[in-house]
């Protein structure tokens, strides 16, 4: 009789598992079928604004022009100038390293965030979330229940996604939660300086009245409306699915290969997303090489779906696993796409007149299955470990940046806005907290005064600040507080808390006093993910195994 109540019950769980993997299935399908009934027209001309023929400037030299490339979900241990490259130095990137030989690189530079766009709002603000509410990323319409769907059907062993259904009720429509218009970006501060501003690229900082990038100081914008590199089926895709990766399989359901130029209807790409807007902002250069231009270069690599050219995908050779051989291609893409706007601001005569930064948003993610990408560091996107919030910050101006420039200060995201403003000789705001500082000095080696008593971040419950070489994280899910020393242990490897617990009340101190005055979120947090510190998701999670819940 036991045997048989066994037997129904292992059936009863093999039918709700059915059911449930079939409802996560059924939901994906509805989102395939909405996305694509959303129409992308052919491919179009984009007509960038000219620049004026040459004149002379009277009573002095015109201000820099100023390219800013950041790069998506880029791994630390990506580049090659920092001693790394994917698959153990495989696959160099040598444009971009030209960045850091022939300017300045800072070795502690940190993300805004552990995710995408808030640490966006803050590059081009630079201001901390609490000041202006932007804190959470946010999602394309129902990505949070997909996930929360996907993940009850199995995570690895982690905890399962949480998904607020009465939070995302309240939700704005997806274009409309985006950065305030009365938040001053540095695009609307060069622009106002007189000159033509121009974006390329990912923006995640809304599409609605006011948030939209031509609203926010641009006067071009030529804007990923959808996220494919390529269509799924071209001849020249080879694509890697990540069956492990719930966020993975939202964004293959869900995205199409889709541009739109200053709001205009979505039309298709002339292919492969980071070639095509390196084509556009060649020409963008050349366009506008008579006067001074900002330009914004926000690339979607290495950002997953994973998808690389079949080119780029035969000449990084024969790398295993397949989705590591695909990432490897698009970081190739990606130096390219440098190297090509070097070589353009050289062949106009632009070199010495062109302020090139470059960054990424964040560290690279757990949920796609490759490790070492962060090495070093401990952690992921998703969490405010080293791995997730280490990133690459270097600043090229030939004649002005003595090449070879190393920077040992922690600097951080919100420090952009205000170097770039400073290069081209234009003014902060006045009436509003910057929370940045200008690093031209340090660049320079003019400086060697550290521009932070302390760098602080939050995403709800989870908060860390760095102050000197302490550092501290602490959080609600589940609840820890833990004290690191990085000059003995930049890998976070061991708590101290225990024997400084003077020194980890006065980080909480710290974080306290920053917490005090911030301003509400504008949209409140509808998802808690769960993200393991020290595997990807394409390993089993143990009991014992430190993980975090990340909100939003």
């Amino acid at each position: 009789m036991n045997k048989w109540l066994v037997a129904g019950a292992l059936l009863l769980l093999l039918a709700a598992s059915l059911l449930w993997l079939f409802r996560a299935e059924a939901l994906l399908a509805v989102l395939a079928y909405r996305s694509a009934g959303e129409q992308v027209a052919a491919n179009r001309a984009i007509e960038w604004q000219d620049g004026p023929a040459p004149a002379q400037v009277p009573g002095g030299v015109p201000p820099p022009n100023i390219i800013f490339i950041v790069l998506d979900d880029f791994g630390i241990n990506d580049l090659s100038a920092f001693g790394g490259g994917v698959a153990d130095g495989r696959v160099g990137t040598p444009s971009i390293d030209r960045l850091a030989h022939e300017g300045a690189s800072f070795s502690q530079a940190y993300a805004g965030s552990a995710t995408c766009a808030p640490s966006r709002a803050m590059l081009m603000t630079g201001r901390y979330p609490t000041r202006t509410g932007f804190e959470f990323t946010p999602m394309p319409p129902g990505m949070g229940r997909a996930l929360s769907v996907i993940t009850g059907t199995g995570n690895n062993g982690l905890p399962p996604v949480l998904y607020n259904a009465e939070a995302a009720e309240d939700l704005p429509a997806f274009e409309d939660m985006g950065l305030p218009e009365d938040e001053i970006t540095v695009a609307e501060m060069l622009q106002d300086a007189g000159y033509y501003t121009a974006h390329i690229g990912k923006w995640h900082l809304g599409r609605g009245p006011g948030s939209h990038p031509n609203d926010q100081g641009f006067d071009d914008s030529l804007l990923m409306a959808s996220g494919l590199y390529l269509p799924e089926s071209h001849p020249d895709a080879v694509n890697a699915r990540l069956d492990f990766d719930p966020v993975d399989r939202f964004l293959w359901a869900r995205m199409r290969h889709a541009n739109s130029f200053n709001g205009s209807e979505w039309f298709s790409p002339a292919g492969y997303l980071t070639d095509y807007w390196t084509d556009e902002a060649v020409r963008l250069i050349e366009r506008n090489r008579d006067r001074p231009f900002f330009l914004y270069l926000a690339h979607w690599g290495t950002h997953s779906p994973l998808q690389a050219t079949r080119a780029d995908y035969e000449a990084v050779g024969d790398i295993q696993p397949h989705r590591l051989r695909v990432y490897a291609a698009m970081v190739r893409a990606l130096d390219r796409s440098v190297g090509r706007i070097l070589d353009s601001l050289e062949a106009q005569g632009l070199d010495e007149k062109t302020l090139v930064v470059l960054t990424s948003d964040n560290g690279a993610p757990g949920y796609i299955g490759l490790s070492d990408l962060n090495a070093p560091y401990r952690g992921w996107k998703l969490t405010l470990y080293e791995g997730g919030l280490r990133v690459p910050l270097f600043m090229r101006w030939p004649g002005t940046i003595p090449p070879g420039q190393q920077v040992a200060q922690p600097a951080a995201h919100i420090d952009v806005m205000p170097s770039l403003v400073a290069a081209a000789g234009a003014e902060l705001p006045a009436d509003r907290v910057i929370d940045g500082r200008n690093l031209i000095p340090l660049a320079r080696g003019e400086s060697d005064a550290s521009p932070h008593e302390a760098i602080f971040w939050h995403s709800d419950y989870y908060q860390a600040v760095r102050a000197g070489d302490w550092k501290l994280q602490r959080s609600e899910r589940p609840a820890f507080s833990r004290l690191f020393n990085l000059a003995d242990d930049a890998t976070e490897r061991r708590d101290v808390s225990a024997s400084y617990p003077e020194v980890e009340a006065q980080l909480h101190a710290l974080l306290d006093a920053h917490l005090a005055d911030r301003r509400p979120p504008l949209y409140p947090s509808t998802l808690q993910g769960p993200a393991a510190v020290d595997k990807t998701l394409a390993e089993r999670f143990l009991a014992g195994d430190t993980w975090v819940y990340w909100p939003n």
